[in-house]
Formats: structure tokens, sequence, C-alpha cells
């Protein structure tokens, strides 16, 4: 079969000490291809180099072609990290150019109720997850001294809460959204600062987005001392990821993707037959050339943390994004996969063989979250978030004097 005689070949190629590609090509030719690099930001010239490889390469012309297509398209975001960011608050208020006090009335069973009264921070006293808003105060607290009067919405479930065939788009702010589905307003995560999940490592949940970039950075692995192999370890937040599990059973030396034990694990039903996997904390994992990011109940909260590793993600194609996601291309900052996992074996063979791609387009995605995710962007982002939210409101809102200050 072609994928058998694919592993073979990959087996032979990568048993030689020099790089070369999977096609016998040229001294000349191989030099050719190295010096084509591409620059920071995903400037990438792949017509220049297609026309030599193709021919000896027509089962990879779709690869190439699409590396092409995508860089002819891209615009590289060459102002500040927070205006790359901008669309993203622009499409979601979109739907709401006026704000009344009847629509956070109505809003108010979605979310969690915040006030922000004379540059204090106010909030109901229930909060289903104390470090989720935790994580969210740690911004809005920042932001108090730019802020007006104002009152807002945020849901702190995973799950969005504005459907689309809702008869009225209310105003309520929540971390993830199927943009397909959902009328949500995205703001950043709590979990760049608490309330993650918990995880081996982070027994409180992951946050300090600050703290834990850096700690995955001084981790990384020289692209060619990680292993040429596709990884994953999550739980089964969702059944859209058991066919790479099954997949990965198939194929093991190309794919090592295991469930790992959740809240809801009661047997090895819950894992597929199998027993629950160790739980591989992000660092570790850039041990790998290739990671696959999947979504679970919404967005999935470890996407940021896998370009860290300057390891190539394999991002499966999903309407659920963060607000961050749109600003990051396919084949230019990570490589989509088909959702239904029907083109991985041969997305794994072209990446296989062009090792020099692969490489260029995980320092890409590196690049873009190391430089663009900052804490400053973050802050940036909440702040023009909530000051062009607040010029919507038609009214001047009174502090409700059963919500708390939060300090």
């Amino acid at each position: 079969m072609l994928f058998t005689s694919f592993l073979f070949l990959f087996t032979f190629s990568y048993s030689l000490q020099e790089k070369q590609t999977s096609n016998d090509l040229s001294t000349e030719a191989v030099v050719k291809h190295e010096k084509l690099k591409y620059s920071s930001e995903a400037n990438v010239n792949a017509s220049l180099f297609k026309e030599e490889f193709v021919s000896d390469n027509k089962k990879f012309e779709k690869f190439f072609s699409a590396i092409e297509n995508a860089n002819k398209k891209f615009k590289k975001c060459l102002g500040d990290s927070c205006d790359c960011f901008a669309n993203q608050i622009e499409a979601d208020l979109k739907l709401f150019p006026s704000i009344s006090s009847k629509d956070i009335e109505e809003s108010k069973e979605l979310g969690v109720h915040y006030q922000v009264i004379n540059h204090k921070l106010y909030r109901q006293q229930s909060c289903a997850f104390p470090l989720r808003c935790k994580g969210i105060e740690y911004f809005l607290l920042k932001l108090l001294p730019d802020l007006n009067d104002s009152e807002f919405i945020i849901n702190v479930h995973d799950w969005p809460q504005v459907p689309k065939y809702r008869t009225k788009a209310v105003p309520v702010l929540s971390f993830s959204k199927d943009v397909s589905e959902y009328n949500d307003i995205l703001y950043p995560a709590w979990s760049f600062w608490s309330g993650g999940p918990a995880i081996d490592g982070h027994p409180m949940g992951i946050g300090r987005w600050d703290l834990l970039r850096q700690s995955i950075v001084k981790s990384n692995v020289a692209w060619n001392k990680k292993k040429s192999v596709a990884f994953f370890r999550g739980s089964r937040t969702s059944e859209e990821r058991d066919p790479l599990i099954l997949l990965s059973r198939r194929q093991p030396n190309i794919i090592d993707a295991k469930y790992t034990k959740n809240q809801a694990w009661r047997s090895k039903s819950d894992t597929l037959g199998e027993e629950p996997a160790k739980v591989i904390s992000f660092e570790k994992q850039c041990n790998y050339k290739y990671l696959f990011n999947l979504r679970g109940v919404a967005a999935s909260f470890r996407h940021r943390h896998l370009f860290l590793c300057k390891s190539l993600v394999l991002n499966v194609e999903s309407p659920w994004i963060e607000f961050y996601y749109r600003q990051m291309k396919p084949w230019i900052h990570y490589v989509p996969i088909d959702h239904k996992f029907a083109d991985v074996e041969e997305t794994l063979e072209f990446l296989l063989s062009n090792d020099d791609i692969a490489e260029k387009i995980a320092n890409t995605g590196y690049e873009f979250i190391w430089n663009h995710l900052t804490f400053d962007a973050l802050e940036c982002y909440w702040r023009k978030l909530l000051k062009t939210y607040e010029m919507r409101l038609l009214y001047k809102p009174k502090h409700v004097k059963t919500l708390i200050e939060i300090r």
C-alpha cells in the first residue's frame, strides 16, 4: 500500500546523516531548496520551489498549491498586537449598535453580572466558578482607571449562551463560540490568569499565561531532535476526537494519540476500551514534531500553548474560535486537518517528506503567539472591547446595591 511504502521510505531517509528530500534530488536542487526559507511571519514563496519539485511529487501538488495560495492571500499584521485582533471586536459588536437596560436585564440569567461605577468593580455575589471569575477580574481591575460607568454580563461556562436562532440577540460575553451558531461577544479566556483545566502540575487549573509561556519555551527541543510523531493527549470531552484515537492504534509509528482521564471517567469504556493514559505536560509535548489541536467542549485551552513548543500544530478544522483565532491562518501558522481525519495520513506523509516546510510553518506559528499574544495585548484587547462596548450603552448604569465590590 502507498502508506506502507511511505513508512519504509521515511525510515530509510531518516537513517541518513544529511538533510534530503524523499525524492532523491540532486545536491544542487537540495541546496536551492534549502535556500528558499520562509521569512518571519510566513513570507513563504512556495511558488519558487514548487516548480522544481512538483514534477517528482505529483501526489503532493495540492499541498504546494495550498501553501502558495495561502501566502498570496496572507496579510501580515504590522501594527500593534492589540490591533491585530480588533476586527473580532468589530464583528462581535456589529449586532449591538445600541445596548439598553432591558438588554442587560434579559441577559442576566446567562452569565455573571458586573458593574463599573466610579472606577470601582462590582459583581453579583454568586459565581459558579470562583477561579474563572478571578481570572477575568484580574484584567478588569487593572482597567478600572480607564473605564467609565458600565455594566455587562460575562458567561463563565464553557458553552456560549446566545444562539443565532434566538429571536433577539442579547449582549453576553463568552470566551469561545461556534461562529456559525452563536452571537456571543468574545473576550480573552479566564485561563490566561487562572481557572483553566486542572491537569498534572496545575492542580488548581491552567493559568498565569505570562509564566507558563516562558516555561514552555525554555523546554523547547531543537527541531532535528524532536520525534517525528504526531502527538495528542487529552480527555474525551468530545466524541469528535475518537477517530484520531482509533487511527493512532492502527498507525502507532506515526501517531501517538491517547485519552486521559477526566472527572467524568468511570471505566475503560470512557477511553475507548483502554486504560487512560498519563497526562503529559505542555513542556514534555515539545519533544514531538507534530501536535494535534482538537476542540473539546468548546475551543480547546491547549491551542495557544502548543505553538510555543515550536512544533507544528495540526489544527483539526472547527467553527469554534477564541478571540485571536482568526488572525492565524492555515498553511501559514499551522496545518489544517479535516475534522473527519480523512487526510491525516496523506498530510503526515507530505510533512515527513518536506521537513523544512514543516519546520518553517512551526516557527511562524510560534512567532505569532509569542509576539502577539502577550499580556499587554490581552489587557489592550479587554480595554478596547469594554471601551467600544460602553459607547453603545443608551443609559448611565446605577449601582445595584446587592452587588459586591471586587478588589
